[in-house]
């Protein structure tokens, strides 16, 4: 079987069927795994209220130490509390839907080395549909919500001069930064065709990222700043963008148009974690058992 799936994806038999088909075609597959687990997860409605208010409360405790800190300073980095508060909203909501959505991605390491990826080659869909759909887990929403209300608060608590550019601006930041983060995700699923337990590089640069944005980039030295600005470019998540809502300078000086640039830095990620991919899936030779 081993050399079956190998030369299937190395001479790109259905694999590049498969992996050229419609995106239409990925997304029900994708549609019809997730309505599947949704359903197995509200057979147990207790349960999953539980798990999904205790994801809700146990992200929360991130912003409770930032409430803590601001019990003893006014300013943090020169940023107030709901500047903050919009800064740790809009990377946690961003971060929520992202996860949602491809957060099982950092089990294909996994599924690499105990040989069961194999079982989703043969299968008439996507891969990249299955492995992000599985086990989808829909206590993620605990996540989002606790995201969005921050930013609500932050958003009613701020002192704006609101514009239909800065409105628009804030579901575009969401969106876009989602996006950037899938990316993220899928770019890191693809690593773990090589590095088969890089589960936790691609934690750092998910969950880490999503920490890290969630404080003002003046806190940060200017080589980390430029790092996730020209690298890997999480800033464009939410520093950006909320940097231009706020009314806030750039520390690295750049021009007031790159708050306009995540939906072209998320298309970016997404096309190069695409390649990726299909380049990971391409090498990958099955287990041999």
């Amino acid at each position: 079987m081993a050399d079956g799936v190998s030369e299937r994806v190395s001479e790109g038999a259905p694999e590049g069927e498969w992996s050229r088909a419609p995106l239409w075609e990925g997304l029900r597959a994708y549609g019809l795994i997730v309505a599947m687990w949704i359903r197995s997860t509200m057979a147990y409605r207790a349960s999953f209220a539980m798990t999904a208010f205790g994801n809700f409360a146990a992200t929360g405790f991130d912003f409770v130490a930032i409430l803590l800190m601001f019990s003893h300073v006014d300013r943090l980095g020169g940023y107030s509390l709901p500047e903050v508060a919009f800064l740790y909203g809009a990377a946690g909501a961003s971060f929520g839907l992202a996860d949602l959505a491809f957060g099982s991605m950092d089990r294909l390491g996994r599924r690499v080395r105990d040989g069961t990826l194999d079982t989703l080659l043969v299968r008439p869909a996507p891969v990249l549909a299955q492995v992000a759909a599985d086990r989808f887990a829909l206590r993620r929403l605990g996540r989002i919500t606790q995201g969005l209300l921050v930013l609500g608060y932050a958003l009613v608590t701020l002192d704006i001069a609101w514009t239909p550019l800065k409105v628009a601006m804030i579901p575009m930041m969401i969106l876009s930064g989602a996006a950037i983060f899938a990316a993220v995700f899928v770019a890191g699923g693809a690593f773990q065709f090589w590095a088969q337990d890089a589960a936790e590089v691609q934690n750092s640069f998910t969950y880490g990222g999503t920490t890290l944005l969630q404080y003002p980039p003046t806190v940060f030295a200017k080589d980390l700043v430029r790092g996730v600005t020209f690298v890997v470019p999480l800033a464009f998540v939410n520093w950006m963008p909320a940097l231009y809502v706020m009314g806030r300078e750039d520390p690295l000086g750049l021009p007031e148009w790159a708050a306009f640039l995540p939906p072209v830095v998320a298309v970016g990620c997404c096309a190069l974690a695409g390649l990726a991919w299909r380049v990971g899936l391409r090498a990958y030779r099955s287990t041999g058992s």
